[in-house]
């Protein structure tokens, strides 16, 4: 049924397994706080996903690993898709995802870690935006996206990239890795909205050829918050050169890769599973 929470394994066989690679109770609390669907996530996936389109997603089988509040998913069933499977690992993250989807009767919502993926050959588009580049293990991870997917179909992972951000990796990683990932995620969201104040004006004032910053001039001052606190919130942040995301997918026996600049910080790279 539409949005429902179906529960493959236990919620703390699931958690205990993904809190071994990633920070899945940190990033649990941030999407039991920010679940609200906004428009501007529409335009943000139009971009991670490209150079994919709504034609590619209408009436296809999709796998959404790492779904967060299940923004991504809402927006492949309004393209079209013919069924999304949705998970995350925290049941707070999927409650959250169960309510937004709980409008399409061809979705379904699952407590799972990307790790514990046991589909085989079975979805027309695998994709994981956001999460890859958080885990202890990414091409472990990628390996069962790769299997999940369908003979010629493709695996689609969104990363940060090194290109455009080098002086996050160089500045913001050693305060992250060091003091703010060891915080409570209740103080550090409250901290971080002193922090969140100086970029909100700077992209509202001055004018930028960033296509990044650009676009967060038209959002709220929330959305600008919990972007920075999502930089400082996580124990581990991956950022990768064009080479190494392709060579990524490369890795995982997926070929016809395809890799994408985003806003000239991150990278979008397809690759097609072996018929």
């Amino acid at each position: 049924a539409g949005g429902r929470l179906q529960k493959s394994v236990s919620p703390r066989v699931a958690a205990m397994s993904f809190a071994k690679h990633t920070d899945v109770n940190r990033f649990g609390y941030e999407w039991q706080r920010h679940y609200t669907l906004l428009p501007e996530h529409g335009a943000q996936f139009k971009k991670w996903v490209m150079p994919l389109t709504q034609a590619d997603f209408a009436g296809k089988r999709v796998l959404d690993a790492g779904c967060g509040m299940g923004r991504n998913s809402y927006w492949a069933l309004k393209w079209g898709a013919g069924e999304v499977v949705a998970f995350d690992a925290d049941p707070r993250t999927v409650g959250a995802a169960s309510r937004n989807l709980s409008q399409f009767p061809n979705a379904r919502v699952l407590l799972k870690s990307i790790y514990d993926i046991d589909w085989r050959d079975e979805f027309d588009i695998a994709f994981s935006i956001g999460v890859v580049h958080h885990l202890e293990d990414p091409l472990a991870a990628v390996r069962k996206l790769a299997s999940a997917a369908k003979p010629g179909g493709k695996v689609a992972v969104w990363l940060y990239g090194y290109e455009g951000n080098e002086w996050i990796v160089t500045f913001v990683s050693p305060l992250r890795r060091l003091i703010t990932s060891r915080l409570p995620p209740a103080l550090l969201y409250r901290l971080m909205y002193a922090a969140s104040i100086p970029l909100y004006l700077f992209v509202k004032v001055v004018p930028t050829r960033s296509m990044y910053l650009s676009q967060l001039k038209g959002f709220k001052f929330r959305h600008i918050h919990l972007i920075v606190f999502d930089h400082f919130l996580p124990s581990i942040a991956r950022y990768y050169r064009r080479e190494e995301a392709v060579a990524l997918l490369a890795d995982a026996g997926l070929t016809d890769i395809v890799s994408t600049h985003c806003n000239n910080i991150s990278w979008m790279v397809i690759g097609t599973k072996k018929s």
